[in-house]
């Protein structure tokens, strides 16, 4: 058995590390206790215990180009977010790889922190439906509170709620303004390829040709 028990400001260094000696098909699991110790551990010993990450076989998590799409519009279509902005968080969180697993833990397509999943009702964050699903809802939450300001929510998705109620804007954080620069900059990108693929389709539907096959769209970015 392998068992951490630590505070909050270390948790996820110890989730890393939990997670770096695990065989691939563990699972891990959470407690928290009422003075806000965590512990983590891969056999759980109490009911208390909730599974944070699934160690479910990686061949399961293959997905092709076409079913990705098609997730990230589904989700995006429920939580009334541009699929471009969910792509753009993609390649800047994880370069579409869903089996990316970040220095600090975080897992995934959209790279989402076990507490974080867990807050999310996630309970594969390497499953790239569930990760997408779960990502795309936190993004729609950041976007709501931070009353529509897509660099706060950005921020906020970064570095955290908190970091951006404290100063009240754009933390002074070299990464974090850094990285909304990125996914913006990426959004952009990505809504100029659907217009103009959009606009294509639209022509040459027009004369009565078929719609041509983009082929791997994300595997090409």
């Amino acid at each position: 058995m392998i068992h951490f028990t630590r505070t909050m400001p270390i948790l996820w260094v110890a989730a890393t590390i939990l997670l770096a000696e695990l065989p691939a098909q563990a699972d891990v699991y959470q407690y928290i206790d009422a003075n806000g110790t965590i512990s983590l551990t891969n056999v759980p010993n109490d009911p208390r215990y909730r599974r944070v990450v699934s160690g479910l076989p990686r061949s399961r998590n293959v997905i092709s180009v076409g079913e990705l799409e098609s997730v990230i519009a589904r989700h995006s279509r429920a939580h009334r977010l541009h699929p471009a902005l969910i792509r753009a968080v993609i390649k800047t969180e994880s370069d579409f790889d869903p089996l990316a697993v970040s220095r600090a833990g975080a897992i995934g397509l959209m790279q989402l922190m076990p507490q974080t999943a867990v807050r999310l009702e996630v309970r594969d964050s390497y499953n790239p439906d569930e990760n997408i699903g779960g990502g795309t809802k936190y993004l729609r939450q950041l976007l709501d509170r931070f009353d529509g300001n897509l660099p706060l929510a950005l921020a906020a998705y970064n570095a955290g709620e908190r970091a951006v109620e404290r100063y009240q804007g754009l933390p002074p954080i070299a990464e974090t303004r850094q990285y909304v620069k990125k996914v913006l900059r990426y959004y952009r990108v990505f809504l100029t390829n659907d217009r103009l693929s959009s606009s294509r389709t639209y022509r040459l539907q027009a004369l009565g040709a078929p719609a041509p096959d983009l082929g791997p769209s994300i595997a090409s970015r």
